[in-house]
């Protein structure tokens, strides 16, 4: 009997201590707050990792001739400008061969030259006066081989035979004279033949090719860079000597850089191309930057089983250099779930420091009294102003995001306002 006195003495205390809270905050007044609405979204788990910032491109720049090095134009650690030059190399010998080719081409321009205008209105006129003169002189001696002729068969002595042998032959060789200048006149007033302006010009056009290959050896001493970006290596100095193909400076580009991550195969299902996800950099605190998945590269580390996720991210420059340097450590958080519906909360709505995270739950707007009652919950994917909970609570309903630190459980509140739901789109960092 005394042990049943004892425990019934002991439930009604306890059942007191448990009222004493909600009497105290019956006698309470009403508490102004804020409220937002709780929201169902699309979300995916998502996990933090380790990567490494890898410049864009990368290249090392070598010499395409052999050659002496007589000027470093870019250093170490400066920026240098897509096809602008690296180091320069001694021309001297090749300027020279140059001068001679591009002479001969001259040589070879103004033959080519000659034979397209033709022949001259002077020229023609010379030979056409030869032309007449080598016919005059034939007919004279067409005319002195006839007296010879007559004089020959007349007899008598008045003409030995070689007289008449010799005037036999000045007709011929006349004749024939006369027959080259009509030839030497036709060529004059037709002009050169095609194929000979056709190898003037094939003789201009070899030695155009001559040129321009020297032109090109001359601009091969000149190392350039193919692309924007920064020299992080020299390879030669002043007076060094270089064959072709030997490296001169290695290049790369940082306007754009990746952030490497190796990731386990059973996330990578979940990372998609095109995705935007967070990057952090711990070298910067309080910048943050946003990437995108550009590359999952399909061959795995056979001993950890992971897999090379890149991300893009866009590199501030200023003048002291690139925000964003080639080796720092940097973490980026990537899906590593199904996409799910979740209720999300303003963070602001959280109520920290006892033994379980709670919201307080309302119902009611504007001067519309409720009572705040409390809701224990399990924090889920955060994101950048709304966390993500679970528990007895459901979207649609009202959460307190402001005045919450001196709620009581049951308390009276007055809605002084509502803030924006925490809306956010499924892939913001």
């Amino acid at each position: 009997m005394r042990t049943w006195k004892r425990t019934t003495a002991i439930f009604f205390f306890f059942l007191a201590g448990c009222a004493a809270p909600f009497a105290h905050a019956q006698q309470l007044p009403p508490a102004r707050v804020v409220v937002a609405e709780a929201v169902s979204q699309e979300l995916a788990s998502e996990q933090s990792f380790v990567a490494t910032i890898l410049p864009l491109k990368r290249a090392v720049v070598g010499s395409a001739v052999d050659g002496r090095v007589v000027e470093l134009v870019a250093q170490e650690g400066e920026r240098v400008g897509e096809l602008k030059p690296l180091v320069t190399l001694l021309t001297s010998t090749i300027e020279l061969e140059l001068a001679a080719a591009e002479a001969e081409l001259e040589i070879r321009k103004q033959e080519l030259t000659e034979l397209e205008n033709g022949s001259r209105p002077n020229e023609i006129e010379q030979a056409k006066a030869r032309m007449l003169g080598a016919k005059a002189s034939a007919e004279y001696a067409r005319t002195s081989r006839i007296r010879a002729q007559r004089l020959r068969d007349a007899g008598g002595g008045s003409i030995t035979e070689d007289d008449y042998e010799r005037a036999v032959a000045t007709s011929l060789q006349a004749d024939h004279a006369y027959l080259e200048a009509v030839a030497l006149y036709e060529l004059a007033v037709e002009g050169p033949r095609p194929e000979r302006i056709a190898q003037a010009r094939a003789q201009v056009v070899r030695q155009q090719a001559m040129v321009d290959h020297i032109r090109d050896r001359i601009q091969k001493y000149t190392v350039i860079s193919r692309f924007n970006g920064y020299v992080i290596t020299e390879f030669v100095e002043e007076g060094t000597w270089v064959k072709a193909g030997d490296p001169v400076m290695e290049v790369v580009a940082l306007d754009e850089v990746e952030v490497q991550a190796f990731v386990v195969e059973e996330h990578v299902p979940y990372i998609q191309l095109g995705t935007k996800v967070p990057v952090e950099v711990p070298a910067l605190p309080g910048r943050s930057f946003t990437g995108v998945v550009t590359r999952i590269v399909p061959q795995a580390d056979t001993r950890a089983r992971t897999f090379p996720v890149k991300v893009r991210v866009q590199n501030e420059i200023s003048e002291s250099g690139p925000l964003l340097k080639s080796g720092m450590y940097a973490r980026v958080k990537l899906p590593t779930g199904a996409v799910q519906q979740a209720v999300m909360v303003p963070k602001d709505a959280l109520v920290l420091g006892g033994p379980q995270t709670m919201v307080y739950v309302v119902q009611g707007n504007g001067d519309q009294q409720a009572k705040a009652t409390p809701v224990p919950v399990e924090l889920g994917i955060a994101r950048t102003n709304s966390i993500q909970v679970s528990g007895n609570i459901q979207a649609g309903q009202m959460v307190v995001v402001e005045g919450n630190e001196r709620l009581r459980p049951g308390q009276d509140v007055v809605i002084a306002g509502a803030a924006k739901p925490p809306l956010a789109p499924a892939n913001e960092p």
